[in-house]
């Protein structure tokens, strides 16, 4: 049997605005890096299409699942530059007309829709007296694992908060997942604290490729956004990472000979007992 081709992917970092043709046509841009550089697979990061003056304005500029301008111009992007994308998140519509799903749609190279995972964990914390967040106000939470065959290899799809629950990534092992996509967009305070602990924890507990696509900097409500975009090796080696907040992109290869021989040597998938209480 010949060795698996190695390929380059890409995570694209964002300081995205209110306003969605103007986040589409940084996408755009940055998309078409990615592609010039050789990446096969891009992701882009959680709510690349849209950060809002408020955390309302998403639910404005919902669209049904496959019609709409955020979905059309990944499909189109996707397409001209032949490469997989990974959509972060958009707001796709649900059946409370005050919500939506924050939906990561994954597109392959010919523009064709081949997944969706609904973001499961919603963020509503309190990190200080003065910042609070309440996802489930304006999210409804998705209830399904997602894990695709890709050329890359087999890609498992999370978002942001997702990270701080290991149970849904040992579900994605199960079902032989090789490199996860986890477009972000993590609060500075927690981002300096848990970010990178975070995703190369997650990569040591499934021995998989796991890229991590921020929102990064100051956005038109004020908020701000830790970056630090990072792609992390299934040894927890850090292979790329941005170290800013400013919009870019980084590099990884996908490299599924060395991750098998991780997993051969340490075959934690086969010890892995699972508990319910």
């Amino acid at each position: 049997m010949s060795k698996p081709k190695n390929m380059k992917v890409a995570a694209i970092q964002m300081c995205s605005s209110a306003t969605v043709d103007e986040n589409l046509l940084m996408a755009k841009a940055l998309i078409e890096e990615a592609a010039h550089n050789g990446a096969k697979l891009v992701v882009l990061p959680e709510m690349f299409a849209i950060m809002g003056m408020d955390s309302k304005d998403k639910v404005q500029v919902k669209e049904n699942m496959g019609v709409g301008d955020i979905q059309e111009f990944l499909s189109q992007a996707a397409k001209k530059n032949k490469v997989w994308i990974v959509g972060g998140t958009i707001p796709l519509a649900c059946d409370d007309a005050e919500k939506i799903r924050a939906a990561c749609i994954v597109f392959n190279e010919v523009g064709v829709p081949v997944a969706r995972y609904d973001k499961i964990h919603l963020f509503d914390v309190i990190i200080a007296e003065s910042e609070t967040y309440k996802e489930s106000a304006t999210t409804q939470p998705g209830e399904n694992i997602v894990v695709i065959d890709t050329p890359v290899g087999r890609l498992g799809l999370a978002v942001c908060y997702d990270l701080r629950f290991p149970e849904l990534f040992r579900c994605m092992m199960q079902q032989q997942v090789d490199i996860i996509a986890v477009p972000s967009a993590f609060t500075v305070t927690t981002g300096a604290a848990h970010w990178e602990l975070l995703v190369r924890a997650r990569a040591i507990d499934t021995f998989s490729y796991v890229i991590g696509a921020c929102q990064g900097g100051t956005h038109s409500s004020g908020r701000k956004t830790y970056g630090h975009s990072l792609m992390v090796g299934p040894w927890g080696d850090i292979q790329s990472q941005k170290k800013d907040m400013a919009p870019g992109v980084i590099y990884a290869t996908i490299d599924l000979a060395h991750l098998k021989k991780i997993r051969q040597s340490i075959p934690i998938h086969k010890h892995q007992k699972m508990f319910t209480q």
